[in-house]
């Protein structure tokens, strides 16, 4: 990081449990906010988050993984930095709080929380074949789509 200058923090949220697509879609996602110099924000465990602090790896860049439990060691083997907070998901407030943005790839009720609660905190959301019908939700067709939208929305902030 530049002095003076801040990384851009972008939240990835989906489900522990994913299809090999999404899974595809959400290292996509977190290799291009790496490549673009922003942070990975996620839940730090499997499915979704695994592949987007993995695309953030490939990318070069950092990942942060707020975990449910008291373990770092419960982090998925590709977050740069684990934070464990024993709230299980009461963390997803977190992760909507600290996000500058919030990227929903696929997911469940969780991920519903978490674009509540990004909502709720007026952040922009962009969901990539997620919970699409909810108002202030913005649809997206692809990770490149969404990356490109979610750092738009920030530096306009």
């Amino acid at each position: 990081m530049i002095a003076g200058k801040r990384q851009k923090i972008i939240g990835v949220i989906g489900g522990r449990q994913c299809s090999e697509e999404h899974y595809e879609m959400a290292e996509t996602v977190g290799r291009l906010i790496a490549e673009a110099g922003g942070i990975v924000l996620c839940g730090g465990a499997g499915g979704i988050m695994e592949a987007a602090c993995k695309g953030a790896a490939a990318g070069g860049g950092t990942s942060v993984g707020i975990l449910p439990g008291k373990l770092l060691t419960d982090a998925n083997p590709y977050v740069t930095i684990p934070i464990a907070t024993g709230m299980g998901i009461g963390r997803n407030i977190i992760i909507a709080q600290t996000a500058q943005a919030l990227i929903a790839v696929n997911g469940s009720y969780g991920t519903l929380s978490e674009i509540a609660y990004g909502l709720q905190l007026n952040r922009p959301v962009f969901t990539l074949q997620s919970w699409d019908e909810i108002s202030g939700v913005k649809t997206v067709a692809s990770p490149e789509e969404a990356v490109q939208k979610a750092f738009k929305a920030v530096k306009n902030r």
